[in-house]
């Protein structure tokens, strides 16, 4: 039995499969351009394995609409990608393959990966958040993912600027949400470079740190999680997790008591894979209950 994993993100997809203890067997990824040309890999990916699968998860860049009694369900909504409006995406992989397919957000994903076999293995609850070139989040309280109307955009919470940014943010929604000012395009926009090419001294890495510590700052106060994981490209600078220990210290200022913040303050375990296994244990579970 092998299971399927795709996690579709903005600028590229990652199809992978994995066997029975979801080791990772092959993974390929493409460009994510339009439907047409982007499915047509994903499919023809996935049909050298069409005999053996039994489940597919995908963890995809949305909006979505997560609820299956939706007549929707299973679409990517409102995207700002144009081409993949209102695109079916769970009603193009069901018709390729008769088998059960789990779906959620490319965060929810990740979240899940880290909670089966990362920095969440064992807690009742986590939350994740990615933060490259947008800013998402997911939440899992006792392996269920928190959602209601719709799935979390944690990514928009609106944010206090700092006194030395200027910056009015880059979001076209809200300007100021965490996004707009923490995510790799807003840093490139206000310094004319990609925060990899930033060095370590430049005094923008305190800003950055502070808005990402006003994340956790609100989180902390509305879920009160075992632990918060940060993802994306921009926690790659190995010096913002300090930076953001800091700043987190400094806003609550002893309001609350978390776990010791080096083990509640964490990058994923997972790394790069978190999304790729959040998705092949959700094709598991899937499967099993089917």
């Amino acid at each position: 039995m092998l299971y399927g994993s795709i996690e579709a993100g903005g600028t590229k997809f990652v199809c992978a499969v994995g066997n029975e203890d979801l080791e990772i067997l092959h993974r390929e990824s493409f460009p994510t351009t339009v439907p047409a040309e982007t499915m047509a890999k994903v499919i023809a990916f996935f049909k050298k394995f069409e005999t053996e699968l039994v489940g597919i998860g995908i963890g995809s860049f949305g909006p979505i609409d997560i609820h299956e009694e939706s007549p929707t369900y299973g679409y990517i909504t409102s995207t700002p990608k144009l081409a993949w409006q209102n695109y079916d995406f769970v009603g193009a992989m069901k018709k390729e393959f008769s088998v059960p397919v789990a779906w959620t957000t490319d965060v929810n994903a990740a979240a899940y990966g880290e909670y089966v076999f990362g920095h969440g293995k064992g807690l009742d609850s986590v939350v994740y958040y990615t933060i490259g070139t947008g800013v998402g989040g997911g939440a899992i309280q006792k392996g269920q993912f928190v959602e209601g109307f719709s799935h979390p955009e944690m990514g928009h919470m609106l944010i206090v600027p700092h006194e030395d940014d200027s910056y009015k943010g880059n979001c076209p929604f809200h300007g100021n949400c965490l996004e707009g000012m923490a995510a790799g395009p807003a840093i490139e926009k206000r310094l004319g470079k990609k925060g990899a090419d930033v060095p370590e001294s430049d005094p923008f890495w305190t800003i950055e740190a502070d808005y990402i510590a006003q994340c956790v700052y609100n989180t902390t106060l509305m879920l009160s999680p075992d632990v918060i994981i940060l993802g994306g490209g921009v926690m790659k600078q190995q010096h913002m997790v300090k930076k953001v220990h800091e700043a987190f210290t400094n806003l609550m200022k002893g309001y609350v008591k978390t776990p010791s913040l080096d083990e509640y303050i964490v990058t994923p375990a997972l790394e790069d894979n978190a999304g790729t296994m959040g998705c092949l244990a959700l094709a598991r579970k899937v499967a099993l209950s089917a």
